[in-house]
C-alpha cells in the first residue's frame, strides 16, 4: 500500500524543499500489522540503526546486540497490530520493546554467571539481607513504572531514551527529530513530574 508523505517533521517545522521526507513510522507499523511486508521493510530501514544503538547501550556486546535486534524486530512484526498511537509514538513503542529484550538478555547472562559461581557464593558469609534488598528493588521498580504512567507521551518518550537508553540530550534530540532545547525541556519536565509522582523530596 502507499504511505502518505509527511509534510512536517515531528517538531512541527516544515521540511525544506528537496529534503528527504522521513517515513511515518506509525503508519508503517499499522501497515505491518496488516501483514504488509514492504511496509515492515521500510520500517526496518528507517529504525534499525537507532534500535541497534539502544540495544548496544544495554547489552554492550555487539554480537549479542545483533541477536537482540533480530528478536526485537521479529517481535515488532508479530505484535505491530497492537500498537496504539494514543499511548505514545511508534518509535517509543519500539524502543520500549527493544529495551525489554535487551534487559532480558542481560539478565539471562547474569543468571548464567550466577549459576557458574553458585558453589563459591554458598561458601561465603552473607554480610547483608539479599532478600530484603530484592524486595526493596522490586518495590522501587513498581513505583517508577506507576510514576511513568503519569507522564505525557512526549515526556515519557524523551525520558525513556535518556533514562533507559542512556542517551545524551543531543542524541535524544537527534533521534526524535527535535531541537536540543525542546528535548531538554521534555526531559526536565518529565523528571520534575516523575519526582512529584513518586513523592521525592516531599
Amino acid at each position: 500500500m502507499s504511505v502518505d508523505p509527511i509534510r512536517n517533521d515531528s517538531s512541527g517545522v516544515p521540511r525544506s524543499a528537496g529534503a528527504p521526507e522521513a517515513p511515518d513510522l506509525g503508519e508503517l507499523l499499522r501497515a505491518s500489522g496488516r501483514g504488509d511486508e514492504a511496509a515492515f521493510a521500510r520500517l526496518y530501514d528507517a529504525t534499525s540503526s537507532r534500535i541497534f544503538g539502544l540495544a548496544l547501550r544495554v547489552v554492550r556486546d555487539p554480537a549479542q546486540t545483533e541477536e537482540v535486534c533480530q528478536e526485537a524486530f521479529l517481535e515488532i512484526w508479530r505484535t505491530s497490530a497492537r500498537y496504539d498511537p494514543a499511548k505514545g509514538s511508534a518509535l517509543a513503542w519500539m524502543f520500549t520493546l527493544v529495551h525489554r529484550k535487551a534487559v532480558d538478555r542481560v539478565r539471562s547472562a547474569e543468571a548464567s554467571t550466577r549459576r557458574d559461581t553458585t558453589y563459591h557464593s554458598k561458601n561465603q558469609p552473607v554480610e547483608h539481607d539479599t532478600t530484603a534488598e530484592a524486595v526493596q528493588a522490586s518495590f522501587e521498580a513498581r513505583r517508577v513504572r506507576t510514576a511513568l504512567d503519569t507522564l505525557t507521551s512526549v515526556q515519557r518518550e524523551a525520558l525513556e531514551l535518556a533514562y533507559f537508553g542512556g542517551y545524551t540530550h543531543t542524541e535524544v534530540a537527534s533521534m526524535l527529530d527535535l531541537p536540543v532545547g525542546t528535548a531538554k525541556t521534555r526531559i526536565r519536565d518529565g523528571l520534575i513530574r516523575l519526582r512529584d509522582a513518586m513523592g521525592v523530596g516531599a
